[in-house]
Formats: structure tokens, sequence, C-alpha cells
């Protein structure tokens, strides 16, 4: 009877352990089942985001122009001094060659109204440059005016009340004659990577907002990798352990790369404008606002790609004869210099995403001009895609979405290059 009854209880200790670990296991699977739905959700919406700005930004990168025959009359232009000239009339006379019928001046500002409004000033500026077109005529390309490029890339419907539209009725007439006449083509818009803000959209681009970027990011390593690597090494290799100053700086450091990045606009508003008066909206400043912001992440990444290293290179080094400085720069800075390169680059990917300092800081002039220098008035391509936003017309829509997408994807090439940098110099242990 004993045995038995003691059979039965660890068959039933049994049953419950096994009880246990179907639980467990059930536990698990959920587990992981949740985990993938999360990875599901996360990857739905990012789908969605990417998807809806391609969608509305790639017809950005092509534009609609119209191939017109260009009469360079010397009545109209003075080859002596070719900014003295009659250009509207030299288009009016080329539209008219394509419709003569048109003739009321009311017409003709409708139909001048099909191209953009700088088309003059862009003939003027290429009899400026070759005064020899002066009596010839040739073939020019010409940007369509905004809601025109809008209806050829059926932004704008033409089956909707002409009141509702921004063309009339007669204006899509005339772009349907030169689309049979093959006079308007699709073409890549070069424009919008070299030419600078605009209050016309057919001409706005983002040419200026890139290479105020780049100055500003150029500005922000310059200041922020040696100050950030130099401070690093100090604080990981030289400084004193369990020093309540050092200890107070480790900790404010690892703080500040959590503070707000307005605060740092705030910080450069304050010390690089109204105490240093350094020029407004120039890359410089931004550069040093974005530094100050970069710094807290370069120390932070650079302190534990030094930690990475084995305390065996150090000491062999040492027992070598080295001395603390030659064992840091020789032996343990080369080890580490992958994982340092990688932390500086995420932050610069940081900085070239960020908005609210460079606000601060005055980098939200409109600027017509592309930078030459650190010093010139600029702005980057965050604050570019912020104006944009802020547009009512349709065109700068798609120049908003076409802008985002170019910062994301600079954006990913350099967390590319960082992983890349990583996975090829990174020395396992």
């Amino acid at each position: 009877m004993t045995d038995m009854a003691t059979n039965t209880s660890i068959v039933g200790k049994g049953g419950a352990a096994q009880a246990r670990i179907r639980r467990r296991y059930g536990r698990e699977r959920r587990f992981q089942w949740i985990c993938l739905a999360a990875l599901a959700v996360a990857g739905i919406f990012l789908v969605i985001l990417i998807g809806s700005i391609v969608s509305r930004g790639y017809t950005a990168f092509v534009t609609t122009e119209f191939e017109l025959a260009v009469t360079f009359s010397p009545d109209l232009i003075d080859a002596e001094d070719p900014s003295d000239g009659n250009y509207p009339m030299v288009l009016v006379q080329a539209l008219q060659q394509q419709f003569p019928d048109v003739t009321e001046g009311s017409d003709l500002r409708k139909l001048m109204g099909i191209l953009s409004s700088r088309s003059a000033l862009m003939l003027q500026r290429m009899v400026e440059a070759d005064p020899s077109l002066v009596g010839k005529t040739e073939l020019v390309s010409l940007p369509a005016a905004s809601d025109v490029d809008m209806f050829a890339k059926g932004y704008i419907s033409r089956d909707v009340a002409e009141s509702a539209r921004r063309i009339d009725d007669q204006q899509i007439a005339w772009i349907d004659t030169l689309d049979e006449q093959g006079s308007m083509v699709t073409a890549f818009n070069w424009n919008f990577f070299t030419s600078g803000d605009s209050r016309e959209p057919e001409l706005a681009g983002i040419g200026g907002a890139l290479v105020g970027s780049a100055l500003t990011l150029l500005v922000t390593f310059i200041v922020s990798f040696p100050l950030g690597v130099a401070a690093a090494i100090y604080l990981e290799e030289f400084a004193p352990k369990n020093n309540r100053w050092v200890d107070t700086i480790e900790v404010n450091i690892n703080n500040l790369a959590a503070v707000p990045s307005i605060v740092f606009g705030l910080l450069g508003l304050a010390v690089f404008l109204n105490v240093m008066h350094l020029p407004r909206s120039a890359p410089v400043v931004g550069g040093l606002t974005l530094a100050l912001m970069t710094l807290p992440t370069i120390i932070i990444t650079t302190r534990a790609a030094l930690k990475g290293v084995p305390p065996s290179i150090r000491e062999a080094a040492t027992g070598l004869g080295a001395s603390p400085v030659q064992v840091v720069f020789h032996h343990v800075m080369p080890l580490a210099m992958p994982r340092v390169l990688t932390g500086t680059i995420i932050g610069m990917a940081q900085a070239l995403g960020e908005t609210a300092p460079l606000l601060m800081i005055g980098m939200v002039a409109f600027i017509v001009d592309v930078p030459t220098g650190p010093v010139d008035p600029a702005t980057v391509l965050p604050v570019q895609i912020y104006l944009w936003a802020d547009s009512p017309e349709r065109g700068f829509v798609e120049k908003t979405s076409a802008a985002i997408m170019v910062l994301l994807g600079f954006l990913i090439l350099m967390n590319g290059i960082a992983v890349y940098l990583r996975q090829r110099f990174e020395v396992r242990w």
C-alpha cells in the first residue's frame, strides 16, 4: 500500500511538472508571437510612411518643359548691352509663332501663364552669357508654370469644373496643342538639385540647402570630433578614478546627451549671436551649435570604444616600455578607432536631421543664392523642408516630399557607412 501511494505521488508530481513545463513553453511561444506581431506592425507603419512620402515626392525629380523656337531679335535686344532688352516680348513672339491667332492682351497674358514667370529672365541670362545669340533663332527649353506642371503630372484633373482649377480650359487647349506638336517634354529636374529656394515652386531647389548642410556638418565635425575624442581619452585613460570633480563631469556629460536639442539652440543664440556677434543664419553658427549637441554623443561612444579594448593590450605595451601616451595613441586608439568613427558618424547623422536648434539661431531665412562659404547666409535641408511644408502651393507639397526622400537617403547612407566601418575594421577578441 505504501509503495502504491508513493508511486501515485511521484506520478502526480511528474504530471504537475509536465503541466508547468507546457505552460512555460506556451508563454514563451505567446511572447514570441507578440514580438513578431510588434515587428510586423512596425514594418507596416514604416512601409506606409515611406510609401506615402515616395508617392507624393517622386514626381519632383522630373519637370515639364516647353521647347520653343525663340528669335533673339536685334530690334528687341541690344547686342552691346544684353541686359537692356525686352525679353518678355521675345517670349511673346515665340509663343505667337505657335499660336498666331492669339492677339488680345488678356489672351496673351494667359498664354504667357503656361510658362514659368522666370522664363524671360532665363532668356536674358542666356544672351548675357552668349551675346552672339542676338539675331539668331534657337530652340530653347523653358520650364512650365507650376500649375501646368501639376496638370501634366495628373495632380490637376481636367474633368473638374473650370472654377475649381487653377488653369482654365483655354490654357488646357494650348497645352494639348503643344503636346501634340511634341513641344511639351518631360526632363530630369536638375534644377531641383542645383538651385536655391524660390517663391515659384517650379524653380525652387535644394541646392542651397545641400551646400548649407555640408558646410554646417563640416564645421560641426571640425569642432566636435577632436574635442570629443580628446575629452573621452582623458576621462577614460588619464583622469583620476573616484574623484569627485571627474565624477561630476561624467554625470553632466551623460545628462547633456539627453537634453532636448532646442536647449542647445538657445545656448547658441545666447553665446554665438548675442555675445560673440557671429553672422546670423550662417553655417559657422549652425555648425558650432550642432557641435555642442553632438559632443556628448561622441564622448560617450568614444569612451565605450576605449573600454572595449582589452586591458592586456595596455599591460603588454607598458611592459615593453611604452609611455602612457604611447600606449593610448600607438596601441589603444588604432583598435578603438572603428567604433569611434561609428559613434561620430551616428552623431553627425543626428545633427544632419536637427531643425529646432537651427531655427533658434535664425537659419530659417529665405535663401535664394547657394552659399559659397561658412559665413554666407544659408539654410539646411531639414529647415528647407520645414519652410516648404508651410507653403500652400501644390508644387511645394511635391518638393517637400522629394526633399524628405533626399534627407532620408543621406541618413541611410551615413548609417550604412557606420555599419560598414564597424564590420570592416572592428577587431573581435
